[in-house]
């Protein structure tokens, strides 16, 4: 390289990382990105894009099952499981070169290699089966994101014991499958699979799924889970797991204590992620890791200067979007920027697109009654919705909970048909602080989902409508 000296250079080039590329290219800063693999990161490539392509598809199967209660008649439906990885592995494809696009027009230097850090202003970046080059700049951005966790003894083998990479390249479709953990990620896949026709088993550690989630909404989730076949185990962990023989047995202890035998197809592990803090030069710098995660300040420096950390790599949430914010203000925050804040991270969306969808904002109920708050919740069940009944999706509810005192929006919870796309309506009424009051004289248009989101707040005041 000609010129190997940059004001920024980026670590990866997930939804962190080449978000952050374009911002300090948008704000004058001669900026690189270092890249090992494809650029988009995991989110793209492995993550959040190509299994919502994959859970589109058994969506799609899902409703197909249903055709017989709109009156509609077609002939026996069936699943090409190739064709069906081709048609996610096509969706990221082209977003990857999009990336590659957004790079180009924003000049935006791509580097191809590992990047590690080599003293003060300094990136040694080596390519495979080739020399090491170092490239210098000012400011460098960790954004390596993260990777499944391995537990002791029950470790992948990318065959019979899948991470969330070979569950969504299957050579075939499971029969039997057991899913370890039941966070997001964990039932996402449960759903995929499960409205595709395998027989699924979740085994959860915590007392319940989605345990980030308020509790009703878990609650709400796990029944829905139950009645569509999956077996779930929560309380519960898998002891052990041994490949032999075509198939994956597994030793569940049980919330009671007991031990099952279970012998599954397949089994995908998805208790967790940690961040890719290895082989980054981190030794001898001020660089902290913490639970294998990378501490930052709220402006996502770390302790060495010059040297700043975003997304995954620096910890929960693990969202695409809050490390896309991160690398924005990040940047912001080196370029001098006007009117830059840290991230609230009460007011990150969460989504899991499993079926039934499930979305949050803010505190759960019990959170902010921790935290101090006298609370109003309200509640409003999709079975009072037109278009919910119209759409054939009646269950399901949306929650929201206020401070008592001030009519402070705390957070909103949802489970039910399109949820994921409803929140950001609560999202950005956090973001302008509204209360109640401003909830309350909204119009929502009519026939939508949306109007359930208003009547939970007016639920919460006593001025519920439709139940």
């Amino acid at each position: 390289m000609a010129d190997a000296s940059f004001d920024v250079v980026i670590v990866g080039s997930g939804p962190g990382g080449y978000v952050a590329a374009i911002r300090a290219s948008q704000l004058g800063l001669k900026t690189a990105v270092v890249e090992s693999e494809r650029l988009g990161g995991i989110c793209l490539n492995w993550g959040c894009i190509p299994t919502k392509a994959l859970l589109r598809v058994s969506e799609l199967r899902h409703t197909l099952g249903r055709l017989g209660e709109f009156g509609i008649t077609a002939g026996d439906v069936s699943v090409d499981i190739e064709k069906v990885v081709a048609y996610s592995r096509g969706v990221a494809d082209q977003l990857s070169l999009g990336v590659a696009y957004l790079m180009k027009k924003n000049d935006v230097t791509v580097i191809e290699g590992r990047g590690r850090l080599a003293g003060p202003g300094a990136l040694e970046v080596a390519k495979e089966g080739g020399e090491a080059q170092t490239v210098r700049a000012a400011h460098i951005i960790l954004a390596t994101g993260a990777r499944a966790r391995v537990l002791p003894g029950l470790e992948p083998d990318g065959t019979m014991i899948w991470t969330y990479k070979e569950a969504m390249v299957p050579p075939a479709q499971p029969g039997t499958l057991l899913v370890i953990g039941g966070g997001a990620i964990g039932m996402e896949f449960a759903s995929f699979y499960a409205d595709l026709g395998s027989a699924v088993t979740v085994v959860e550690l915590l007392p319940r799924i989605l345990p980030v989630e308020d509790e009703e909404i878990s609650a709400a989730a796990a029944k829905a889970f139950k009645a569509q076949g999956l077996t779930i185990h929560t309380g519960a962990r898998v002891t052990s797991l041994q490949a032999s023989g075509g198939a994956v047995q597994a030793a569940i202890e049980t919330g009671d204590g007991k031990t099952e035998e279970a012998t599954f197809d397949r089994a995908i592990l998805a208790a967790g992620i940690v961040g890719n803090v290895e082989d980054l030069g981190l030794e001898g710098t001020g660089v902290v890791v913490e639970k294998g995660h990378i501490r930052t300040d709220p402006w996502m420096a770390t302790g060495e200067p010059g040297v700043y950390a975003i997304g995954d790599v620096t910890g929960p949430p693990w969202l695409a979007h809050k490390a896309s914010h991160e690398g924005v203000l990040c940047v912001e925050r080196i370029a001098g920027a006007d009117g830059v804040r840290p991230l609230d991270t009460t007011r990150v969306p969460a989504c899991t697109y499993c079926r039934p969808q499930v979305a949050s904002v803010g505190l759960t109920e019990a959170a902010a009654k921790e935290a101090g708050h006298a609370v109003r919740v309200g509640r409003f069940p999709f079975i009072g919705n037109g278009k919910a009944i119209a759409l054939g999706e009646p269950e399901g509810f949306v929650k929201t909970v206020f401070d008592e005192a001030t009519g402070e929006l705390l957070g909103a919870h949802m489970i039910g048909p399109e949820v994921t796309e409803l929140i950001q309506g609560y999202t950005v009424a956090r973001t302008l602080e509204c209360t109640e009051a401003e909830l309350a004289e909204t119009i929502f248009p009519h026939p939508t989902l949306s109007e359930a989101m208003h009547e939970s707040v007016l639920d919460a005041y006593g001025r519920v409508l439709h139940i």
